[in-house]
Order: C-alpha cells, then structure tokens, then sequence
C-alpha cells in the first residue's frame, strides 16, 4: 500500500494517514450528518433483496451496514477501502451487527481483481471522486458486474454550492496560503462537479444509461457551536489547507470559525446548505 508509483498513492497516503483517524473519532457525527445522500442514493439505484453488493470507497462501514440490512442475509456486500484505520472501523460495526454477509478489503479498488461479472450492484457514498484515472478505475469495477447490474453512487457539486465547505474554507484561508489550483476533474472531493464529466467518465467505461439527479440537503451538525467548529476545521477539504499549519494558527482558525457560524446555531446545532448530485448507470 506504501508504492509511490501505484495508481492513487497520494489518496491511500492520505487516508491512512492523520484523515483516516479523524474520520474515525468522528464516524458517530459523519454517519448521522452523511446518512441522508446514501440513503437518497440507494433509493435512486435500488437495493434489491438478496443482491451481490460492492461498497466503494465503504470507510468506516456506515452504508456497508445499511446496504446488508436492506439486502438481506441471502446476498453479501464486499466493502472496499484503501484507508487501514477506517476499515478495521467497519469490520469491529459489522461484527458487532452480526452482519455475517459483509467482507471487506483493504485495497485500491482500480486496481483490484475483483472476481468477473460476479455482483448485482455496485454502489457509494462520496468514495469514487478520488480516482487517478476515473475511467479505467470505474471500467475495472464494471467487469466485477454482471449483465444488467447497476451503478449507484453519490458525488459533490460545486464546490460554490456546498456551505458546509465554503464557510471553513473562507475562515481558513485568512490565515494559510490558498492551495495550488488543479485541473477540473481531479482527484478530490469536487471532482465529478460537472456532469459533462461524470457522464464521459463512465461512457468511456463502458456504462451505458447514465442519469444525474440533483440532491440538495441541509446538513445537520449536532453540538455546541465549539464543537461544531471543531468538527469543521477538522473534517472535510478545509482540514487539508490547515493540516501543515501550526498549533497557533489552527487555533485561530478554530476560533475564526466558532464565530463565523455562531450566528447560525439554534441551541443544537448548525444547518449548512450542500449539493450533491445522485448518480446512476447500467453496467
């Protein structure tokens, strides 16, 4: 998993890195707040009973679970991740379920050898955005899949649209240098954006079918207003700019934030507008 010339070795150096433990202390609130876009998508897609299931990108195994429970003890899902922390994560929540027809992997799934036109379906919540080479990873997923399975997976929009990112990166950027910019379409959270994108990626995969549905949610982040700016600063694109910064200035930012959404707490929490788009395709 270390090889600097594999395919996506920036992306498994990141998530098993600092990331990977974040999303695990955290994986309690990002199931609740992420909870809506998988459930949203596997109505989209539809989750058959007894189906044979591929979970991209599964992390800490939130939509793995779900996808058991709506399948059944007749079909299984393979959950694959490249981040080590986050997947012994799902493995200890599947376990504990009694979800004997979970597996999971821990690899890089462009480059995985999945056994031929062997599932029903594969699906994901925000794992598929990350892809050095999206087409030819979405292609070697499609031959895990039989004739007439289905493809389901939710995506970010612009990164404009989406509140709860925009409103932490601004505060940050007072205080670090803006990243370099990127092409559009690499990898990252916003990489699928553009629909144009999205439906070439997986035409060129050789998925046929492919619709885009616009996804709009209020997210809801449960807490304090200091522990929802922790969170923030913490999780999401906004933790890449600040990750290099020092102690101080991660400080300031985290204080910045706290007032910059204090306006916005209800007592409760903190509603921030996102979109997404729903994504489906036959393979």
């Amino acid at each position: 998993m270390e090889d600097q010339n594999q395919p996506n070795s920036d992306q498994i150096a990141f998530w098993n890195g600092d990331a990977g433990q974040r999303w695990v202390a955290d994986q309690e609130a990002m199931d609740v707040t992420l909870a809506p876009f998988g459930e949203a998508a596997m109505e989209a897609v539809g989750v058959k009973k007894g189906a044979e299931t591929i979970d991209l990108g599964c992390g800490c195994g939130g939509t793995t679970l779900e996808l058991a429970r709506r399948i059944g003890p007749m079909g299984r899902v393979l959950g694959i991740d490249i981040s080590t922390p986050m997947l012994t994560r799902a493995q200890e929540r599947a376990s504990k379920a009694g979800q004997s027809h979970t597996l999971f992997v821990n690899t890089d799934a462009s480059a995985y050898q999945f056994e031929p036109q062997a599932f029903d379906l594969a699906f994901s919540r925000f794992g598929v955005m990350f892809f050095d080479k999206p087409a030819a990873a979405f292609a070697n997923i499609r031959k895990a899949l039989r004739p007439k399975a289905r493809l389901g997976f939710v995506c970010w929009r612009a990164l404009a649209e989406n509140d709860w990112v925009t409103v932490a990166r601004e505060v940050a950027l007072r205080h670090v240098a803006p990243p370099e910019a990127t092409q559009p379409g690499a990898p990252g959270p916003f990489a699928f954006a553009d629909p144009a994108h999205v439906a070439a990626v997986l035409g060129r995969a050789g998925f046929r079918g492919v619709t885009l549905g616009r996804f709009d949610h209020v997210m809801r982040h449960e807490g304090s207003v200091e522990k929802v700016a922790e969170i923030m600063a913490r999780m999401g694109p906004a933790s890449r700019l600040i990750a290099d910064a020092p102690e101080d200035t991660r400080k300031k930012i985290t204080d910045d934030l706290v007032e910059a959404i204090a306006p916005r707490h209800d007592g409760k929490g903190v509603d921030l507008a996102s979109a997404a788009w729903i994504v489906t395709a036959n393979a």
